[in-house]
């Protein structure tokens, strides 16, 4: 009994694994390359990040993704490109000393396969506090800012798709909020939101202040032009 329930199991792994078993001929180093070369070529292949369930698809469930990652960027370094982790799946992305030169040939810094959304100061900084308060109400990030964040501000943000509604606030009239979205985790290069700057690091760079948060005064030297443009 024992023994025809391990063959079920093995037979259900090698369904499972169809790759993994079809490289069992190749001596470990050269089957552990072709899965690094399947693994990158999957990932460069794809138009949106690789999560490691689908990577998981090509190498078989045995095998480590962060290994198989690992030696990739270890390949990588000295490239102008890298496997990033990002969205909750991994990207190849140029790096950031390459933005200037990808610009000046495309117009944006992703090189053609990116997007560059337009920003404002006063997107930034109520993108920034969505993201770390979410979800929260536009009337609460008025409160927060000291002035109106104005409804063509959360739509240039929703169109751009940085944001999106969250659940109804418990507060009276049961407002709208809002949340990041994926490709804001795109945007900025995350993986997760805990990959935001904590905020003391965040004060510590004088891009945020809790008193000023809590002043309402959050939005030093913001002008009119852009105010209106907000």
């Amino acid at each position: 009994m024992a023994e025809a329930t391990r063959r079920i199991r093995e037979e259900r792994d090698v369904q499972r694994m169809p790759v993994d078993r079809e490289l069992d001929h190749l001596p470990p180093e050269a089957r552990w390359r072709e899965w690094m070369n399947r693994v990158e070529a999957t990932i460069f292949a794809a138009s949106e990040p690789v999560n490691r369930e689908t990577l998981g698809r090509i190498v078989g469930k045995s095998c480590s993704i962060d290994l198989l990652i690992d030696d990739i960027r270890e390949e990588l370094r000295g490239r102008p490109y890298d496997l990033v982790a990002v969205a909750g799946g991994f990207r190849h992305l140029t790096r950031p000393a390459y933005a200037d030169a990808i610009r000046s040939a495309f117009g944006t810094a992703g090189g053609g396969n990116g997007r560059a959304v337009d920003l404002t100061q006063s997107d930034v900084l109520v993108l920034m506090c969505i993201a770390y308060f979410q979800p929260i109400t536009r009337g609460e990030l008025s409160s927060f800012f000291g002035k109106e964040i104005s409804r063509d501000l959360i739509g240039h943000l929703r169109g751009a798709k940085l944001i999106a509604s969250g659940p109804r606030s418990p507060t009276p009239g049961a407002p709208y909020t809002y949340v990041t979205t994926k490709e804001f985790l795109l945007e900025f290069g995350l993986d997760t939101l805990r990959d935001l700057p904590d905020c003391e690091a965040l004060e510590d760079a004088g891009l945020l202040s809790k008193e000023k948060l809590l002043a309402g005064d959050i939005m030093p030297g913001l002008s009119d032009d852009e105010e209106e443009h907000a």
